[in-house]
């Protein structure tokens, strides 16, 4: 089982890594240190990495998932809706590649502004 943190500011999100290339990329890459970009709902940053789209890339998340935005090459942490979403769902820009899960509530990103920098490490 591979844990990392999601370190903003202040914030810190533990995540649990899945069993996916991408996940796999992100993990070799770390620690990964980024600028925050917000959108709604969603944070999201350059992950360093280049992944294709996985089979099960989607575009609607499940609460606590954590993605990576191939079309950006950027991690994306999305909490609630977008200016995409319809209704309450959490809807990413684009499909993404779930690579992980947070064992955080991810609500905790509301306290993320525009600029903030994060840093993703191996969690000990």
């Amino acid at each position: 089982m591979r844990d990392a943190e999601i370190q903003i500011g202040d914030v810190t999100l533990r995540v649990r890594l899945r069993d996916t290339p991408t996940a796999d990329a992100i993990w070799r890459a770390l620690p990964i240190d980024a600028t925050i970009n917000t959108w709604d709902d969603e944070v999201y940053f350059d992950a360093s990495v280049s992944v294709a789209l996985e089979p099960d890339a989607k575009t609607v998340m499940e609460p606590g998932e954590v993605a990576y935005w191939a079309a950006g090459s950027a991690i994306a942490i999305g909490f609630g809706p977008t200016p995409v979403s319809e209704g309450d769902e959490i809807r990413l820009i684009s499909a993404a590649n779930v690579w992980a899960d947070a064992v955080d509530d991810v609500t905790v990103c509301k306290a993320v502004a525009q600029g903030e920098r994060v840093r993703v490490i191996a969690a000990s």
